[in-house]
């Protein structure tokens, strides 16, 4: 197998601007077979693995309600949930039952009201599609061990949580206020009900964010990023194209597909 080359001083600087405490890896991942070259270092085979690419290497690990400066803002922008069951309840065929709370949050989610959750996916190549989608910023993916994460939780037997017989544990997640404690609940990785085509294409997962808000190497100690520089962006998204990874494949709705195929004519 060909040595990857490793990031110059300067490359693996600009990784300093991300503000998530963890591992970057020096390699640079210039094609398809770097970035499976290189994850190939960074996992273990037989365990379970979670994946999450940011276009912008100064994003945090932060779901989008827990954002804000303040605690009031935090916690208006956690109610708003209250706002859109009341709107869309009318507008959906089979909307969530009232006591389905995580439903009702993953549907927030879906159509952009703030939540505690954040999206991963089980899907390197779908992590790395979002990575790339920023061809002027160099980018990151993510990796994480989900059981690893909810260790520091549940010492004892560690899991992924589920919707329907964890219920009760991740209720108690949802009617946390967006007040900011250290000492406080962890992170915690839930799987999630797939209840729209989009998540499942996705291969979408959960981190559902308790009163520490981001997430770093405190609570998950194997959370580790892959960078992706700007300078691949263009060549790694061509080749995802090419392997079935594009706007059309991952986003069900019609208009997604419109703009990849108008893309296609604008960028031949």
């Amino acid at each position: 197998m060909t040595s990857i080359a490793k990031l110059s001083h300067a490359e693996y600087k600009r990784l300093s601007l991300c503000p998530v405490n963890c591992p970057k890896l020096r390699q640079r991942i210039q094609s398809l077979a770097d970035f499976f070259s290189v994850l190939s270092t960074a996992i273990t085979m037989d365990i379970q693995f979670w994946f999450r690419g940011h276009a912008d290497v100064k994003w945090s690990l932060t779901p989008s309600a827990l954002r804000y400066a303040t605690e009031t803002s935090r916690t208006k922008a956690l109610k708003l949930l209250d706002d859109f069951k009341r709107v869309a309840e009318i507008k959906l065929d089979r909307p969530p039952r009232p006591d389905e709370e995580l439903k009702w949050v993953q549907l927030a989610q879906h159509y952009g009201i703030p939540t505690r959750l954040l999206d991963w996916t089980e899907s390197a190549t779908v992590a790395l599609y979002f990575a790339c989608l920023d061809s002027a910023i160099d980018g990151l993916v993510f990796v994480l061990n989900p059981i690893d994460l909810n260790r520091l939780s549940f010492p004892r037997k560690p899991w992924i949580l589920d919707a329907q017989s964890d219920a009760g544990t991740i209720q108690q997640y949802l009617k946390l206020t967006g007040k900011k404690t250290p000492a406080g609940r962890n992170t915690i990785a839930i799987n999630p009900v797939w209840n729209s085509e989009r998540l499942m294409l996705q291969k979408g997962v959960f981190t559902l964010h308790g009163s520490r808000f981001d997430l770093d190497t405190s609570q998950a100690p194997s959370l580790v990023a892959l960078p992706i520089l700007r300078e691949a962006k263009d060549q790694l998204r061509m080749e995802l194209e090419r392997v079935g990874v594009d706007e059309m494949t991952i986003f069900p709705e019609l208009e997604h597909s419109a703009r990849h195929l108008r893309r296609k004519v604008m960028n031949p």
